[in-house]
């Protein structure tokens, strides 16, 4: 019984924070929660699958505005982590040598993923400002890479900007996974690699990649989750993001809190969560394929 005892408050504290919350967001999607009802929500109506339909009828408003902004968050996560990814990479990969300053280096490459949230998302709509902001200074006064001041929290820009401060959070993490794994990595490989002539991309990509698959692939899921799943990034870049960046997690608080439709705002998260643990879960099954078929 030892085991269970111990690892009982770790259950109750997940049933209580996230089991509990998550079926009763799952009975608030069947059921027809406006404002109605807010002040006593166990009374509102039956709904079934309504606001199921609604989210999925793909010829309704609702169902159009869900599709693009699942569409605008797809290309954001994927923009965000091959991007965190390559930088996190490249960054252990050149610290794991011989760097003068290697500590500080690192310590400061840390400073993005340690800062807290708002404080840094704050900072960034600072500095995207049109007319005050740091970003056009540079690029438009100093480096003239941009016509004149664009708006970067409006429009189609919106997007770069939630991507660069999305990739600016997340890559620190990648680097920390990586400079990790990279430790774990025989130097006498890299020796006899380069001893049977192989150049430096040849080794990485022989040698240390392949090495670091086991801790790629839960890399790869954890970002592609926080990035898909994330709220406050988003919401203190824009308060209402634009078209561009209406990534589905502040859709869905928007379908919920601006309308007050908190039946149909239930039912898109739970076709969010569904859509997450089904990618996630053939994720796992493909990896643990893959790791039997080299086997």
């Amino acid at each position: 019984m030892l085991p269970y005892l111990l690892l009982a408050p770790a259950l109750a504290a997940e049933l209580v924070v996230h089991i509990v919350p998550m079926l009763v967001g799952a009975w608030m999607s069947l059921l027809e929660l406006t404002q109605f009802f807010i002040r006593n929500w166990t009374r509102a109506p039956y709904a079934g699958l309504a606001n199921y339909r609604v989210a999925v009828d793909l010829d309704g408003p609702v169902g159009q505005d869900l599709l693009r902004s699942f569409a605008v968050t797809v290309a954001v996560t994927a923009v965000v982590v091959a991007g965190s990814w390559l930088l996190g990479l490249a960054a252990a990969v050149l610290l794991d040598g011989p760097v003068r300053g290697r500590a500080w280096l690192r310590t400061l490459f840390l400073v993005p993923y340690a800062l807290p949230v708002f404080t840094a998302v704050i900072t960034w709509r600072f500095m995207f400002q049109r007319d005050t902001g740091l970003v056009n200074a540079v690029l438009g006064d100093q480096l003239h890479l941009v016509d004149g001041h664009p708006f970067w929290l409006l429009g189609n820009n919106s997007f770069v900007a939630l991507v660069v401060v999305q990739v600016w959070r997340m890559w620190p993490f990648a680097f920390l996974v990586f400079t990790a794994g990279l430790q774990s990595v025989p130097a006498d490989l890299h020796e006899a690699a380069a001893i049977d002539g192989a150049g430096y991309l040849r080794r990485l990509s022989a040698v240390t990649l392949p090495l670091l698959s086991p801790i790629n692939r839960v890399l790869l899921l954890v970002l592609f989750l926080w990035t898909f799943n994330d709220f406050n990034v988003a919401y203190t870049l824009f308060d209402r993001p634009p078209e561009a960046a209406d990534v589905i997690s502040i859709h869905i608080y928007n379908a919920s809190f601006l309308t007050w439709n908190f039946g149909l705002g239930s039912a898109m998260s739970v076709l969010l969560l569904a859509f997450l643990l089904l990618v996630s879960l053939a994720y796992l099954v493909l990896g643990a394929r893959g790791r039997r078929g080299h086997a």
